[in-house]
């Protein structure tokens, strides 16, 4: 080879050394951490990461989550993402309490920490991001179960796990708003399925034997609605008992269709995903400040305003029926 060339060669591989750090100095690191892998909800939401990502353009996403919904496997998956020296991580919590030490581990590190969808203590991330408002999420799930029982009855609530922050905040503001707006409505028992199918199949199955009277399972989870529906259609109680709660359309369509379920509703998942990413990258990029008061751009969605305790609430639940289950079964 001859000086020329070689000198060629050399300035060629100099600078794409140079792009390569370039690269690697101008891209953030965004962890989005789920509660557990294999969730539609959840995948739903990587979309809408991967779509921010492609937005804002200095962004990669690393997906990621345990297998099992538990806060012990999330630890790991937090230590992890320290190791790894991400620039932030948004994080759907299995525990408010127990995820505090290792995201505090991860802001000393200089990781900027969110949470969204299920919150973390304050003490342990930057700001929360609910997918909607938290008592007009609970006054939807009860609202769901009593437009289809005009004389009332006996209704249960099959939850996820029963340290889910989300999860145990909606049902408390359910069952605030019951003796006001839903006084025929009697709550007989609230279960936890641990969002795994299994387990919630077979809770399923000890409400209905045990309270053989049941109106309506109130299911609060992607995971346990489709477990309560199927169980009802198994068990051939279409028209006796009716499922309802928070569901992805693509996914319960064919409850919606048998009969199992009258209506359900969700927010969007993938808006929730992009705008989780938006507010992560503005805190960890343009330094923007997660204070009380503070109004925060989550991109296409809009805006958000921090309240005391540096949350916020991204949009009101849908609801879907018969008549827009299949439009919205082809989305999300």
């Amino acid at each position: 080879m001859s000086f020329l060339k070689k000198l060629m060669v050399t300035a060629a591989f100099s600078a794409a050394m140079v792009v390569n750090a370039a690269y690697a100095a101008e891209h953030v690191k965004i962890a989005l951490v789920v509660k557990s892998l294999g969730n539609g909800f959840f995948d739903a939401a990587n979309k809408g990461a991967e779509e921010a990502a492609k937005e804002l353009g200095d962004v990669d996403i690393i997906y990621t989550g345990p297998t099992k919904a538990t806060a012990e496997a999330q630890i790991e998956v937090v230590n992890s993402l320290i190791a790894q020296k991400v620039n932030a991580i948004a994080i759907s919590a299995n525990d408010a309490d127990a995820l505090v030490p290792v995201l505090k581990k991860a802001m000393k590190r200089g990781i900027t920490v969110i949470s969204w969808d299920s919150g973390v203590a304050k003490e342990g991330r930057e700001l929360h991001l609910n997918p909607s408002d938290t008592g007009l999420i609970g006054e939807t799930i009860i609202k769901l179960a009593a437009d289809y029982l005009p004389e009332g009855g006996d209704v249960a609530i099959l939850s996820a796990s029963s340290t889910a922050t989300n999860q145990n905040a909606w049902i408390d503001a359910a069952k605030k708003i019951l003796p006001e707006k839903f006084p025929k409505i009697k709550l007989v028992a609230t279960v936890y399925g641990d969002d795994d199918s299994a387990k919630s199949t077979d809770e399923a199955k000890g409400l209905l034997k045990s309270y053989p009277n049941l109106k309506a399972i109130i299911a609060p989870t992607t995971v346990g609605v489709v477990a309560a529906a199927q169980v009802v259609t198994d068990e051939k109680l279409i028209g006796k008992v009716n499922v309802t709660g928070l569901a992805l359309p693509s996914e319960f369509k064919k409850f919606i269709d048998n009969g199992a379920s009258q209506a359900v509703a969700l927010w969007n998942p993938i808006d929730l995903g992009y705008s989780a990413v938006y507010l992560a990258h503005d805190l960890a990029v343009k330094k923007e400040k997660a204070k009380p008061g503070a109004t925060l751009s989550i991109g296409r969605v809009g805006k958000v305003t921090l309240d005391d305790t540096n949350s916020a609430a991204m949009a009101p639940p849908f609801q879907f029926d018969k008549t827009n289950i299949e439009k919205f079964s082809k989305i999300y």
